[in-house]
C-alpha cells in the first residue's frame, strides 16, 4: 500500500511484551499491524533496521523545561514546542508541560497555551499544574508565599480547563483542598495527584477515596514511611488504585528506596518514570533562572544534579531514556518493565492508553528506536521520522 510504512529488523516491544522476527506496519499516523516478517516478503516500502528495540514513544507526566527554556518563565506555545523538541531526542513523544507554583496570571497563561499546543499533536499531551495549592512545610524549590488553599473561583477555572484540555493533571497538598473539592474536580475529569504535602496516611487514604489518582515524585516533598506513621509514602504504596511518578536520577531518592517501593507497590496502580526535567535538558547551559533564583548544575553519575544556592534540589537534569537505563542498571528491572514505566504505565494512569503507550493496531505511531544499550537512535511521531 502506498500510504503504508513498514519497519523490520529490530525487536518490537508493544508496551506489554517483546515480538521477535516481526515487522510493524504504519499508515495515516497510526499502527496498522504487527506481522511476521515473512508476510512482508517482496514489499518495496520496507525500512530495514540493523537490530535494536522498537518501543512505544515515552510519556513524561512532569516536564518543567528543556532546550534552555522554562515553562514558568514563558508559558507560551512556542516554549512548549521547544521543550517537546528537546525531550524528543531522548525518546519522549508525549509530555505534560509542567508549571510549578506561580502567580495566578502565569497559571492562566499556561492553561491557555497548553490548550493551543495540545491541539498541534506535536508532543504536548496536556498540562500539569504542580501548585499553587501545596503545603509550605513541604515547599521544596517552590515559593511558599505563592501557596494557598483552593478557592471556588480557582476550582471552577480548573473544571473549565479540564473540558478544553485532553489531559489536565494537578498536584495538590492535602492541607490545601477538601474532600468535596477533590470529588468535584475528579468528576470534571481533572487527574489529581498528592504532592508537596505533610499529610498523614489516613488523610491521604481519604483523598484517594474521594478521587485522587496518584502521587507526585514519590518520596520527595512528602511525609515519609515510618513504622507508626506510614505517611503519604505508605498510603501510596498500600493503596491499590494509587499510581506514582518517581525520579530515577540517583539524586532524588536512593536506589535502595526505589527498589523497595517497586517491590512493595500494591496494584493495579503502578510506579512510573518521570523526569521533573528543567531547562538544562537538551542544553549546554550550566544554569538558569527560576522565580528570580539561580539554579545550577552539579556533576552526577547518571545525570547532573540541579540545586539552588542553598543546596535545595530544584527539579532534575534527567531525560526519559536515562531514566529507563537507570531502571535497568540501578533498580534491577527487566528491560521490558523499565520500558513499561516510561510508556504503558503513564499512558494508563493518564487515561490515554488507547492512543499512546502501546504499539497495537489503532494506536498513534509514536515510536522510539533504542540500541542494545538503551540509547535513542530514532524517533517517529505520528509515523513520521523526527
Amino acid at each position: 500500500m502506498m500510504d503504508e510504512t513498514v519497519i523490520v529488523g529490530a525487536r518490537i516491544f508493544d508496551g506489554e511484551r517483546f515480538h521477535d522476527a516481526e515487522a510493524i506496519i504504519m499508515g495515516e499516523g497510526r499502527v496498522k499491524a504487527l506481522v511476521p516478517e515473512h508476510e512482508i516478503s517482496g514489499r518495496e516500502d520496507v525500512t530495514r533496521l540493523e537490530g535494536g528495540i522498537l518501543a512505544p514513544g515515552f510519556i513524561d507526566v512532569q516536564v518543567n523545561g528543556g532546550g534552555g527554556r522554562m515553562f514558568n518563565n514563558e508559558p507560551s506555545v512556542e516554549t512548549t514546542a521547544v521543550i517537546a523538541a528537546a525531550h524528543r531526542r531522548y525518546g519522549t513523544t508525549s509530555l505534560l508541560p509542567t508549571l510549578i507554583t506561580d502567580a495566578r496570571a502565569v497559571t492562566d497563561a499556561a492553561i491557555e497555551s497548553a490548550i493551543v499546543a495540545s491541539g498541534t499533536r506535536d508532543g504536548v499531551a496536556g498540562l500539569h499544574l504542580e501548585g499553587p495549592h501545596l503545603a509550605p512545610a513541604r515547599r521544596g524549590a517552590h515559593l511558599a508565599e505563592l501557596m494557598h488553599p483552593l478557592d471556588e473561583e480557582e476550582l471552577e477555572r480548573l473544571c473549565r480547563a479540564a473540558e478544553a484540555l485532553p489531559v489536565l493533571h494537578v498536584t495538590v497538598a492535602a492541607e490545601q483542598v477538601t474532600e468535596k473539592q477533590v470529588e468535584r474536580l475528579a468528576r470534571a475529569g481533572v487527574i489529581l495527584s498528592l504532592g508537596h504535602t505533610d499529610c498523614t496516611c489516613e488523610e491521604a487514604q481519604r483523598l484517594f477515596g474521594a478521587g485522587v489518582r496518584g502521587v507526585t515524585h514519590l518520596f520527595n516533598a512528602m511525609s515519609g514511611l515510618s513504622h507508626r506513621a506510614p505517611g503519604l509514602v505508605g498510603a501510596a504504596l498500600d493503596t491499590g488504585g494509587a499510581w506514582g511518578g518517581m525520579i530515577a536520577d540517583g539524586h532524588h531518592a536512593d536506589p535502595v528506596a526505589l527498589r523497595t517501593a517497586l517491590r512493595a507497590k500494591r496494584g493495579p496502580g503502578r510506579l512510573y518514570h518521570v523526569t521533573d526535567a528543567m531547562a538544562l535538558v537538551g542544553s549546554e547551559d550550566q544554569s538558569f533562572e527560576l522565580n528570580g533564583r539561580t539554579v545550577r548544575r552539579e556533576p552526577g553519575e547518571a545525570c547532573s544534579k540541579l540545586v539552588l544556592d542553598d543546596g535545595t534540589l530544584a527539579g532534575s537534569d534527567l531525560d526519559m531514556a536515562s531514566a529507563v537505563r537507570f531502571g535497568v542498571q540501578k533498580l534491577e528491572l527487566p528491560v521490558e518493565e523499565s520500558l513499561r514505566m516510561a510508556s504503558a504505565y503513564p499512558a494508563t494512569y493518564l487515561g490515554i492508553e488507547r492512543e499512546y503507550g502501546f504499539l497495537r493496531p489503532g494506536a498513534c505511531a509514536d515510536i522510539v528506536l533504542l540500541d542494545n544499550d538503551l540509547n535513542v537512535r530514532q524517533v517517529w511521531l505520528g509515523g513520521m521520522p523526527r
